[in-house]
């Protein structure tokens, strides 16, 4: 790669040691060990937490994906850390990154060089751990990270099919880091830096640890405290379980959250609330590290690196959703508030981009979890405080947040006029039941149609991907998503777009199957709807539970956990092969056992929409 050839290799953080000691250190502040290779970009987590602690004057080494399967070595070749071990599985679950909804292994890792399975280990955030901790159990060791986060109390793992503890007590760590965790790492560096003995770092938001049943620890006075259903109540009673998880969506999507605490036999997890949402200055310094935007020069001529390929020349331009989707980890992580960054940062980060070797003129992505979420918040500040909605958008828009797409459409136009950018694309999902709802302000209304144009004739690669997710109002509700009525609009508005310009684009559709409340019946109402539409579906998936989330605990538990009541989830693989089916109703080997089973439920008006008379 020519863009290689711009920097010195000291331009990255070292993962050797023949490059610490270039840099002429004697020992490593901290060491990061990640289960992704090291790519140094925003959009990888070790990368931007190590750029901070470099921020903060330490010096941070990495070993990207360990082998955990030798004499361990790499646990081993740069010795010990002065400060502390760090530990992230990478960008996703470690055990979403190794199996499919059916459990079966996959053969591939987009986060691996030459897309190569079988660089991290299951469970790589416990393994890491449990290594470092037997060769040096003297040495603080941080988790952080999705895995890490997602897992920090009581969670159902799809993979061994058990309700396991909080990730800390199988990791014997000594600290964990929950979400986006920049300004938790800052905190930390700032106490440690005034000699204050890790043991007694217990205060800091967005943190957990374990402690004694018994023992007494520091914390924020000002904090409320929450005791949840414990782990041996959850084993005993899935809806203690359910229960749980109400208390910890609701705390997680607060401004002002209580710390929560569960015990596991003789100890006690403790979490401590969020930080205040991040501004937008502090969002936009962390995106104006020194980032060369380039995976480590170790992986020359060793095959490229999938996600990187993806996201190289993306931006993102915020932080967090609103959506509350019933099978999403993002609100979980990142919370459900938006912090957007400023104009002028991502300008910058978008000429850094058009300065790229590799750069053919095209931004793949300016966006975040859902594109169209920049710079939207409340219009009243308190009464989001008081809030403890899961969701600002379902199952109405909330009267109190602000929709204004204007914004948006006005960074687009800057971003498609800068020099050497001939289209920038928007990738990201994006939500359009806050495009059609109408607000009491006719120019904000007028302002969101006219986003979606802007969308539709400028920003699309000639195909728009949304998601619905389902055709059923009685699954779009457990998934927190709007009515499929809603999705006819959209189809609508893109196809007049597309007519009055003489452009011939497709809207392409996202749906689930095996979805908590699904059934063979909804399936086949979904599959006659799309062929109403001329639908051939393609962008389809089986739903996976991942720890924390809603949909999970229903799968899991069998109750919703805000009404308790009894939803049914296809579990087995000939549930949930039945319902995939239904996607692909035009293939003539299903067409049989489609027949089948529409004739099992009684729905011969269906077989009649889907395959005609026999």
């Amino acid at each position: 790669m020519k863009e290689l050839e711009k920097y010195p290799i000291s331009a990255w953080l070292p993962t050797s040691v023949k490059e610490v000691e270039a840099l002429g250190w004697d020992q490593p502040d901290v060491i990061l060990f990640s289960g992704d290779a090291y790519v140094d970009h925003p959009s990888f987590g070790a990368a931007v937490i190590g750029r901070i602690m470099e921020r903060e004057s330490l010096r941070v080494a990495i070993v990207p994906q360990p082998n955990w399967q030798d004499d361990l070595r790499d646990f081993k070749k740069l010795g010990k850390p002065r400060l502390f071990f760090a530990i992230s599985a990478g960008c996703m679950d470690s055990m979403v990154n190794h199996y499919t909804a059916n459990k079966r292994r996959r053969s591939n890792d987009a986060y691996t060089p030459g897309d190569r399975a079988g660089a991290r280990p299951d469970y790589a955030t416990i393994v890491y751990s449990n290594i470092l901790k037997s060769i040096y159990p003297d040495i603080p060791v941080v988790i952080g990270g999705i895995e890490a986060s997602l897992r920090r109390l009581t969670h159902y793992d799809y993979w061994s099919g058990e309700l396991k503890p909080g990730i800390l007590i199988d990791s014997k760590a000594d600290l964990l880091v929950y979400g986006m965790g920049e300004k938790t790492i800052i905190e930390l560096i700032r106490q440690l830096k005034e000699g204050k003995p890790f043991a007694a770092i217990t205060a800091i938001p967005q943190t957990a640890f374990i402690t004694d049943i018994s023992a007494a620890y520091t914390t924020d006075d000002d904090w409320e405290e929450l005791e949840l259903n414990s782990h041996e109540d959850c084993l005993k009673d899935r809806i203690n379980y359910a229960r749980n998880f109400r208390h910890i969506e609701e705390e997680s999507n607060k401004m002002v959250a209580r710390k929560l605490t569960q015990t596991i036999e003789n100890k006690r997890i403790v979490v401590n609330p969020s930080w205040p949402l991040l501004t937008t200055s502090e969002l936009d310094s962390f995106y104006s590290l020194p980032f060369t935007r380039l995976p480590h020069p170790r992986y020359r001529n060793k095959g490229t690196i999938p996600a990187y390929e993806m996201i190289r020349h993306s931006v993102n331009s915020h932080r967090g959703c609103f959506g509350g989707c019933a099978f999403c980890t993002i609100s979980a992580h990142q919370g459900k508030f938006i912090s957007s960054r400023s104009e002028e940062s991502i300008l910058a980060e978008i000429k850094q981009v058009t300065q790229m070797a590799d750069f053919k003129g095209y931004i793949s992505d300016v966006g975040g979890p859902s594109a169209n979420m920049y710079q939207m918040k409340g219009n009243n500040l308190d009464i989001c405080k008081l809030c403890r909605r899961p969701s600002c958008i379902f199952p109405a828009v909330c009267n109190n947040l602000n929709t204004d797409h204007r914004p948006m459409t006005a960074l687009y136009r800057k971003v498609a006029a800068m020099p050497g950018v001939k289209k920038a694309f928007i990738g990201s999902g994006i939500r359009y039941d806050l495009i059609f709802n109408r607000t009491e302000d006719e120019k904000i209304n007028a302002g969101n149609q006219k986003y979606l144009e802007e969308v539709i004739l400028n920003h699309v690669s000639g195909r728009l991907k949304v998601a619905p997710e389902h055709t059923s109002d009685k699954v779009l509700k457990i998934m927190r998503k709007p009515s499929f009525g809603l999705f006819f609009k959209l189809k609508r508005f893109f196809d007049s777009v597309n007519a009055a310009n003489g452009l011939k684009q497709q809207l392409i559709p996202y749906f689930i199957s095996s979805h908590p409340g699904s059934s063979t019946v909804e399936m086949a109402e979904l599959a006659a709807e799309t062929k109403d539409l001329d639908f051939k579906l393609e962008q389809i998936q089986d739903f996976t539970p991942t720890p924390m989330t809603l949909a999970t605990v229903i799968y899991y538990s069998g109750y919703h956990p805000y009404t308790l009541e009894k939803i049914n989830t296809a579990k087995t693989p000939a549930q949930k092969l039945a319902q995939r089916k239904f996607f692909f109703w035009y293939q003539k080997e299903y067409r049989n056992e489609l027949i089948a089973e529409l004739k099992k439920i009684n729905r011969p008006d269906l077989e009649k929409k889907l395959f005609g008379k026999r």
